[in-house]
């Protein structure tokens, strides 16, 4: 772990108990800080304080008495669609308000890295689809390549769950919007955006405040090296607000998956299947992309040019990192190959749990059985009718069947209400050539815990 270092001997506020609030108290508490736990969940409080903590009820005006700090886990909302109380009792003491993120960057450079021979570098992914497997695929190349590389953020292990820094090391951090916007300190060697579409709004007051949240990383962090999907507006504005002027060096890389990108610049995109790197307009190199099983359809594509641009800004040669990403085998719940049976595919993506990510999973298959539904996102799924060609048909499960019946026009569907029953239809009426594509476009609580848990369903639902 990471000890939390300018805190030790004070009381530090530690509000909401998950994975990553125990995770915090423990570093918190390594750092020598003392730390004082809430969560409304009565049995997380019972947890903490079974494993030591102490734990007052941080709602209470007098529980901030002596407090230096209030560290905030992810999912508890601290300005959209309102604050949480005690959140409200830490501004109104004049108490600050931090999260995980920030204490990782004010903590993990120690005074050893002075004996280093090359200081550790910290990578932070963000976006609103891909950033996990831009993380995993980044990750996978450093470690295949030899380089000393840790993963954590919004993926495994909690930023401070990590170990303290090796030599050379480069971390990668997959950092969401919630983890972003609270941070009071973030210090990224090189930030990477990839994309935007609605998520979370409600949390960010809307798609404006989402942008904002996750502009922070690049403003906020001033990066050497901005790697930025330019395909959307967002990401064309903030690749130009981190440019220098004439004669500097420029620090963005831009990637694409839409265009073959032009200029003096430097440039990644994806086209036909084909990886290229631009550079004072010429081509450097190229990587097929076609064949690489781990790793299909466009978006898919800009996950790769993504880590490809991050290995280059490490100093990774070309013919280093193709082999790697060839050997790449994907993500769980990602576009995710669970079986090949009598020439019919079954993909897992349950990850895909908005329209937009839904769509790329689309994109990537040519006759799809879709599996859709759950619990549904602003707008379900009438933005993806320009892929409805691809359906052989959809089976609906959830809280949004009845809805996405409406939207699918006269695409072929039936209301199959389970993931079970939708398994069972799709495998008995898919063809040869077929794809059966778990992407709901839709949250999981209406019936399973997380996207996890869904996809570890459909997966065991596949396997028998």
């Amino acid at each position: 772990m990471i000890p939390v270092r300018g805190y030790a001997g004070a009381r530090v506020g530690v509000l909401g108990l998950g994975v990553s609030g125990l995770a915090t108290a423990a570093a918190l508490q390594a750092g020598g800080a003392v730390p004082v736990c809430w969560d409304d969940n009565p049995d997380a409080c019972a947890k903490a304080e079974a494993a030591g903590y102490d734990v007052a009820d941080l709602n209470s005006d007098r529980t901030f008495d002596g407090l230096a700090a209030l560290i905030v886990s992810p999912g508890i909302p601290h300005l959209y669609p309102k604050p949480h109380p005690a959140i409200v009792n830490a501004w109104e003491q004049g108490v600050i308000v931090d999260n995980d993120v920030g204490l990782f960057f004010q903590s993990f450079a120690t005074d050893e890295w002075d004996h280093f021979e090359k200081y550790p570098r910290i990578v932070c992914i963000t976006g609103s689809n891909g950033k996990s497997t831009t993380s995993a695929l980044l990750h996978h190349i450093l470690e295949e390549t030899g380089r000393p590389t840790q993963l954590g953020g919004n993926i495994g292990v909690g930023a401070l769950g990590l170990n303290p820094a090796r030599d050379g090391e480069v971390v990668v951090l997959e950092l969401s919007s919630y983890q972003i916007e609270l941070a009071r300190a973030l210090q990224p060697d090189i930030a990477v955006f990839l994309n935007l579409s609605p998520d979370h709004l409600d949390r960010h007051g809307g798609l404006g405040g989402y942008f904002a949240a996750k502009k922070r990383l690049f403003t906020q962090g001033g990066p050497e090296r901005s790697i930025i999907g330019i395909d959307q507006t967002e990401g064309q504005y903030l690749a130009n607000l981190m440019r220098e002027g004439a004669g500097a060096a420029d620090p963005v890389i831009s990637i694409s998956t839409t265009r073959k990108l032009k200029g003096k610049g430097w440039s990644v995109f994806a086209r036909k299947g084909f990886l290229s790197e631009w550079r004072k307009d010429r081509q450097v190199f190229s990587i097929d992309l076609r064949d690489v099983a781990g790793l299909p359809g466009a978006h898919n594509h800009q996950n790769a040019c993504a880590a490809y641009a991050v290995c280059r800004s490490l100093g990774l040669a070309p013919k280093q990192i193709e082999p790697a990403i060839r050997d790449y085998r994907g993500m769980r719940h990602r576009c995710q190959a669970v079986a090949n049976t009598n020439g019919v595919k079954f993909v897992n993506d349950s990850k895909a749990t908005n329209a937009d990510a839904a769509g790329k999973a689309l994109g990537a298959f040519p006759r799809i059985r879709w599996i859709v539904g759950g619990q549904a996102k602003e707008g379900g799924i009438a933005a993806l009718a320009p892929l409805f060609h691809k359906v052989a048909k959809a089976y609906l499960i959830g809280e949004a069947a009845e809805m996405f019946a409406q939207q699918l026009g006269d695409t072929p569907y039936e209301i199959s209400e389970t993931l079970e029953a939708a398994v069972k239809a799709a495998k008995a009426e898919a063809e040869a050539g077929d794809t059966v594509l778990l992407a709901p476009a839709c949250a999981s609580f209406d019936q399973f815990e997380n996207f996890e848990k869904r996809g570890e369903a459909f997966e065991a639902l596949v396997r028998e």
